[in-house]
């Protein structure tokens, strides 16, 4: 029993990693009153960025070029989104299509200069990604040691941290009031002197920060190049994430983490008694089908921020 949990924390948290950034990105805009369903392409374009980084300094930064090529892709994907920010927050459009809009902008963008750079569908593959370690000492701790500290992803304990900083942030310092403010009642916080649209801005901007975070992860520990099938639904798993969580930074990373395992489920049934005879397809398809599950029982109980998806006009009543 030991050596199938031992198979499985690691293998989950290597999958949740992505989704537990990406959703804590949409966690921020959401809660400044933002619907964000451009996540997915805010991780597509974290992906390209993050590889064609990878390919084109590898040589140069070394055993430092993955932790660059996520920098990079959070800038990127944080000036990309302001894209939904201003269409959205400046313009007042419909939060839905300008986010469905990012998503096929992203995409089609990245696919198209992949082919324009590389000449062909997809990159190369990366020679500097992220590997597996065993943390020192802390690996050789009986039981716990092999659990969660041998053969593991530094970017899965990054992940993890990141989502105690963003409650903090969220819920103990003033500006995580102030976005908290701007999603629940824009005009009163107005009233109280808070830009409303430069929060969102900033909100917005935080969200595809995350998100271009989790697609580079993505693509340089699980896919290792970029292709048009790169990211195909973590971005939307990250959005079920958001809502299965309630809206709470722990909330999206435990719905993360649980969208994880059942993608891991593909990977370790091979190990685990019950999942070795049921064929590879449903294993598979096993994620989707729980985040559909996962959220027809409990989208109903969820309660969104009182203004979320709804455009605030200056001066309106």
């Amino acid at each position: 029993m030991l050596d199938i949990i031992q198979s499985i924390i690691p293998t989950a948290l290597f999958f949740s990693a992505p989704l537990i950034f990406t959703a804590l990105g949409g966690v921020f805009s959401e809660r400044s009153g933002v619907v964000n369903i451009g996540l997915e392409g805010l991780m597509v374009m974290g992906a390209f960025v993050g590889i064609v980084f990878n390919l084109t300094f590898a040589d140069v930064f070394g055993a430092a070029t993955p932790w660059l090529s996520i920098l990079a892709a959070m800038v990127v994907s944080s000036i990309f989104s302001i894209i939904h920010a201003v269409a959205s927050v400046s313009f007042r459009a419909d939060q839905v299509v300008s986010g469905v809009a990012i998503n096929f902008l992203a995409l089609g963008l990245g696919v198209f200069l992949t082919k324009q750079w590389y000449g062909k569908g997809q990159t190369d593959m990366v020679s500097q990604p992220f590997y597996s370690l065993d943390i020192p000492f802390l690996s050789d701790v009986p039981i716990l040691g092999p659990l969660f500290f041998q053969d593991m992803y530094m970017t899965s304990y990054l992940a993890i941290f990141i989502a105690f900083i963003a409650w903090f942030i969220l819920y103990k310092t003033p500006f995580g009031l102030r976005l908290r403010s701007v999603g629940e009642h824009p005009m009163a916080a107005d009233t109280n002197g808070i830009n409303v649209y430069a929060m969102r801005y900033i909100a917005v901007m935080i969200s595809g920060a995350m998100g271009g975070i989790g697609g580079s992860v993505f693509a340089l520990t699980i896919a290792m190049n970029f292709s048009q099938s790169t990211i195909v639904g973590q971005g939307f798993m990250s959005l079920a994430a958001v809502i299965f969580g309630k809206w709470h930074p722990l909330g999206a990373m435990g719905a993360a983490l649980f969208f994880g395992f059942a993608q891991s489920l593909s990977v370790i049934s091979a190990g685990i008694p019950l999942l070795e005879d049921i064929p590879q397809i449903y294993l598979l398809i096993a994620p989707y089908v729980l985040t559909i599950l996962a959220l027809a029982g409990f989208i109903g109980r969820a309660e969104a921020p009182k203004a979320n998806g709804e455009p605030y006009i200056k001066g309106s009543r």
